[in-house]
């Protein structure tokens, strides 16, 4: 998968503009520089970000995304003048971002070359995953940096050992803050944390069923670890990860151990070039998996890739995915 590999996939809390804003990012990163200054408010506003130390004396003003969630990211926050060019959707975006996203040029399918974003003359390029700032194809961070080019990397990427939803919370803060909506990010933040409470209410006395996630794969099981949103997803959906010792967001499991695991339900990403469908046959019919409960049972919830990584569909996602571990009890609130 280009999109993302094993091997390519392993931000801050506002407070006061008196104060200091301080990131979770495993490598201790920082906001600092809370300030007002003739540029606007809250500015300059100094970021440490997954390594990476900006200082902006005022909003970036033509922005490129690489990857689909922090695109929404973008669009949530009502940014989008802003943004000049985006790439790489792994699904359809959300209907509400649709008439907004057909606004913005897309420079390719996948990640665009180093000269395309170029191109676009921005000032600004907010990748999602590790594999957008790839310096082996010329999209080094170091590489924009040198043309001028501030970039921001969602912070699933460099975030290790916090909890994911508090992580969400300050990806959307310190977003905030770079492009000076303070304001609409706290909103979205107090939101959040609301859908979240009301999904916690409605599993309160259930019992977590166990589950695995099937990305990808064949010879090995693609799934979702212990570290990163995707696990939290399902630990807040009222479900177990059976690989929540795997120490990465994501990596490859064999399959005895998914039959050791006994999984109750199992969840499919829905993106790319292979169906759930065609998903759903390849587990069905591998006569090693027979046993497993979930297959007996052919009990399967379904979630678009775009639905379990570091963005603002995560606190539906948590319901949605709740209703399909619990359908008896659980009724989602929210549509998809």
């Amino acid at each position: 998968m280009s999109r993302r590999t094993p091997a390519l996939i392993a931000a801050a809390v506002l407070l006061p503009l008196a104060l200091t804003a301080c990131s979770s990012s495993s490598d201790g990163d920082a906001a600092t520089g809370d300030k007002e200054s003739a540029t606007g408010e809250g500015f300059p506003y100094t970021v440490k970000n997954c390594g990476v130390t900006t200082t902006y004396k005022t909003p970036p003003k033509r922005v490129v995304t690489m990857n689909q969630h922090v695109t929404e990211i973008m669009l949530e926050l009502g940014l989008k003048k802003s943004l000049v060019g985006t790439a790489y959707l792994d699904d359809k975006v959300l209907p509400k971002y649709a008439k907004d996203y057909a606004s913005v040029p897309v420079l390719a399918k996948e990640y665009p070359s180093y000269e395309q974003v170029l191109a676009a003359n921005p000032d600004f390029v907010y990748g999602g995953y590790a594999s957008a700032f790839t310096a082996g194809d010329g999209r080094g961070r170091e590489a924009f940096k040198k043309s001028g080019i501030e970039t921001r990397l969602n912070t699933e990427s460099c975030t290790k050992g916090d909890q994911p939803m508090d992580t969400l919370y300050e990806e959307i803060r310190e977003v905030g803050r770079t492009f000076g909506i303070s304001d609409r990010a706290e909103a979205w933040v107090k939101q959040a944390k609301a859908d979240n409470a009301a999904t916690a209410k409605k599993l309160a006395d259930l019992k977590p069923v166990s589950v695995f996630v099937y990305d990808s794969g064949d010879k090995t099981a693609f799934t979702a670890g212990g570290e990163g949103i995707g696990n939290e997803l399902i630990e807040r959906a009222g479900g177990t990860n059976v690989f929540a010792d795997l120490d990465k967001p994501f990596g490859d499991a064999s399959w005895e151990n998914v039959v050791d695991r006994k999984p109750d339900v199992i969840v499919i990403y829905d993106y790319g070039a292979t169906t759930v469908e065609q998903k759903k046959k390849r587990l069905l019919t591998d006569p090693a998996l027979a046993d497993v409960p979930a297959i007996k049972n052919k009990r399967f919830a379904v979630m678009p890739l775009s639905d379990a990584v570091l963005g603002v569909r995560v606190p539906a996602a948590v319901d949605k995915l709740a209703a399909q571990l619990h359908p008896e009890t659980v009724k989602a609130a929210t549509t998809p």
